[in-house]
């Protein structure tokens, strides 16, 4: 599938004039848009589009040239594998500890802690091997997204897409908020004194939070300016904030006390799943590290280095900063907002608040930046596929950097992190990324398995059936889990997935090889990352689902009005252009 310029009805870009010189066209150049009978048509005929949109996928030589061609001028190539390594770390590091590991400790799990941080980073680097398969084959500003629309197609890439930015706004906003909680701390104050309380608001809505808006634009206007000018200020951030980090265990265990942790896991298994759930917030932003491939000099070398070197590191700190927090204080005196500053003052050692503070600061600090970087890069693809307003694809010519995307995503941070609290934020983040990373792993083995013209429609067939039966035992495993169903349940949920991906394995040819860096023990590492993000999920409170429900919700209705039609005429109009053979239908598994 391929997609027209964006711009104009002839799928020209008009020339970039900044903010005050858009126009209708900028958002809606398709024809299906150009007038209310052209877009009466359109809805007319939205069954027989959704079926051609359902039922299409793109082609990775499409992804990497023709829809890169969209944002009118190229991203500029400075990164290196030493880059990506800190802005993986420095993406990561500081919004798990700093933010959730007060609330996870105190209220889901314990000490325990630790075993969820370990549960939560194996998922985690089951889907960083997932993605670094992809990310290598197709290095495009658009990460999960390219992934999907070329292996799942169309649709299921844009349901993703809005998860992707709805992920990213979640994130965001929840770290910029903790970024005020640690400030207000760092200046003798209590965390949630600087926020404005609107007692007309609804409750978990009523703390507005001014300091986290302004933060986000300076981040935001920072990460226009120049993509090699925010990778040296991430690293040297990213040093201190290790640095920080080293003295917060040195000192930390210096103050330890071994009985703080007998009562090792005071909630339970269950607790331990819940604080999981939560706790992959804290791995969130190295799904952005891959949306940097337009920007890296040798993809083939530096993905895997930046995004596996970098996930690594972060696992084994995470779990010894869970442990060193639990040692100094009873979980039951752990601060949710604030857990490592007060914890030092706790055994006494008063002044060195400060240090963790300020550490905690300059870590928030730089999972905002790469995770508005981020951000923009997904959006900028998603817009150059006409799923978004096209003229968010443009890339500046003098910065190299998608500026207008990138101040849209500031703009949307802002106005949920002056709103909402971490609470919610943290559990609406979970579903989406754990949605994510599943669907990354299910592309991966139709990536292995599934080629058209050489795949034959037996071994597809069976292919569908042992990816639907991986797919039903993990919602099964989570649904029992969820309804606290005794365990002679997984007797039989856990033997259905593992026979499903071992008749996968021996049954199904696998059609393609990567080229240079494959993920090992397929199908079995993503058929686990599937099974293990969908268990984690049925640990996640009613009301998240019902809020991501509601989310998906407004995505199909913005899909049908709008995005179906945008992408439909954007994809005819380029494959009428370029070739009439590019298109793949999933449906039938032929080229035609």
């Amino acid at each position: 599938m391929v997609n027209t310029d964006a711009g104009n009805g002839n799928g020209n870009f008009p020339k970039n004039k900044g903010f005050r010189m858009w126009n209708k066209n900028d958002f809606f150049p398709e024809e299906s848009f150009q007038s209310w009978k052209n877009y009466s048509k359109a809805l007319s005929n939205t069954g027989t589009r959704l079926k051609d949109r359902v039922f299409t996928r793109s082609l990775d030589h499409i992804e990497l040239n023709e829809v890169r061609a969209h944002s009118q001028h190229e991203m500029k190539k400075t990164l290196n594998w030493w880059d990506l390594i800190w802005f993986g770390v420095g993406a990561v590091m500081g919004a798990g500890v700093f933010v959730l590991t007060g609330e996870a400790t105190r209220n889901y799990a314990g000490p325990a802690v630790i075993v969820s941080y370990l549960i939560s980073g194996i998922a985690a680097m089951l889907s960083v091997v997932c993605y670094t398969e992809f990310a290598i084959e197709l290095p495009v500003a658009g990460g999960s997204f390219s992934y999907l629309r070329v292996e799942l197609g169309d649709f299921m890439a844009y349901i993703a897409a809005g998860n992707i930015i709805f992920e990213y706004i979640v994130a965001g906003a929840g770290v910029a908020r903790s970024w005020t909680s640690y400030f207000a701390t760092l200046c003798n104050h209590k965390p949630d004194d600087f926020r404005i309380h609107a007692s007309a608001l609804a409750d978990k809505y009523s703390d507005l939070d001014p300091i986290a808006v302004v933060m986000s634009f300076i981040i935001g206007i920072t990460a226009s300016l120049s993509i090699k000018g925010s990778s040296r200020f991430n690293s040297i951030a990213t040093i201190v904030h290790i640095l920080v980090m080293v003295f917060i265990l040195i000192a930390g265990f210096s103050k330890a006390n071994p009985s703080n942790i007998e009562n090792f896991a005071p909630y339970g298994a269950q607790g331990i799943l819940q604080a999981s759930a939560m706790l992959f917030f804290a791995y969130i932003g190295f799904d952005g590290v891959a949306t940097l491939g337009e920007e890296i000099k040798n993809p083939g070398r530096d993905i895997p280095i930046g995004l596996i070197g970098s996930m690594s590191i972060v696992v084994v700190v995470y779990c010894l900063m869970a442990t060193v927090l639990c040692l100094m204080q009873p979980y039951s005196q752990v601060d949710v907002d604030a857990p490592y500053t007060l914890a030092f003052v706790a055994v006494g050692l008063g002044w060195a608040k400060y240090i963790v503070a300020l550490g905690a600061l300059k870590g928030m600090t730089t999972v905002l930046l790469a995770n508005v970087i981020g951000q923009a890069r997904y959006f900028t693809h998603i817009a150059r596929t006409h799923l978004a307003p096209p003229v968010m694809a443009v890339v500046n010519k003098k910065t190299g950097t998608p500026v207008n995307a990138t101040m849209i995503m500031t703009v949307l941070n802002s106005i949920v992190a002056f709103f909402t609290s971490l609470d919610v934020l943290s559990n609406l983040l979970s579903i989406s990324t754990l949605f994510i990373f599943s669907l990354v792993a299910l592309a991966l083995i139709v990536r292995r398995y599934y080629v058209v013209g050489e795949t034959s429609y037996l071994d597809r067939n069976k292919l569908i059936g042992f990816l639907f039966l991986i797919i039903l035992s993990a919602v099964a495993s989570a649904a029992c889990w969820a309804t606290n169903t005794k365990w002679i349940a997984y007797v039989v949920t856990g033997p259905v997935w593992f026979l499903a991906t071992l008749g996968l394995k021996l049954t199904v040819k696998e059609a393609r090889q990567p080229k240079l860096f494959g993920v090992p023990w397929m199908p079995w590492l993503p058929s686990a990352s599937i099974a293990i993000n969908v268990f984690i999920m049925g640990s996640i409170d009613g009301p998240s689902f019902f809020r991501f429900l509601i989310w998906t919700g407004l995505l199909l209705a913005y899909y049908v009005f709008v995005g179906l039609h945008a992408s439909y005429d954007a994809a005819k109009q380029t494959q009428a252009s370029v070739s009439p053979s590019v298109e793949v239908s999933v449906e039938e598994g032929i080229e035609r």
